[in-house]
């Protein structure tokens, strides 16, 4: 747990709307098509442009668990990075090990681009129904163990878009600090 420990200061819980950071990637909870969809995923496609989308078209979409990178076009942030989480089936159809994968590849592609700052929604508790207990306890626990062997990553900033959300990760957040 020391090491968890110790990742968990560059981890941040922000409460607001992913598409105005300026960080140096926003990570959108994207569809396997890369296509502009509904939540987190329209609201980033829609504040870019029609440049986001055409340039995902070229990308011959995304598996499940992992994670590509694109220009961020109009949005603050430079890059987007893509990365698709799994629709909960029950909890038997590894959705948690696929969750975590989602946190790991996006934060893996941010430090191979030489990415040092970014920021996750939280993937795949919308349409996609992932509990969200679960999730923000994945996502804080995957970003923490990810960053022992990503340290040109300075800052991770779980962006919630409500404050119920924010509270979940922040307690999660907190569990690993003890």
């Amino acid at each position: 747990m020391s090491s968890i420990n110790s990742m968990t200061h560059r981890i941040v819980i922000h409460q607001g709307d992913i598409t105005a950071l300026a960080v140096d990637a926003i990570v959108n909870a994207a569809n396997e098509s890369l296509a502009p969809g509904g939540g987190v995923c329209g609201a980033i496609h829609a504040k870019a442009g029609p440049g986001l989308a055409r340039e995902c078209a070229t990308l011959g979409g995304c598996a499940t668990g992992d994670a590509k990178i694109t220009k961020g076009y109009a949005l603050p942030a430079p890059h987007v990075i893509h990365t698709v989480g799994p629709v909960w089936r029950g909890g038997d159809a590894g959705e948690a090990g696929l969750l975590a994968s989602c946190y790991r590849r996006s934060l893996e592609v941010a430090q191979a681009n030489a990415l040092a700052t970014i920021a996750f929604p939280a993937i795949s508790t919308g349409i996609y129904g992932f509990p969200a207990d679960e999730a923000a306890t994945i996502a804080v626990t995957a970003v923490a163990e990810t960053l022992s062997h990503t340290p040109g990553i300075t800052q991770v900033i779980i962006c919630c878009f409500d404050e119920a959300s924010a509270e979940r990760h922040q307690a999660a957040l907190s569990a690993l600090e003890v």
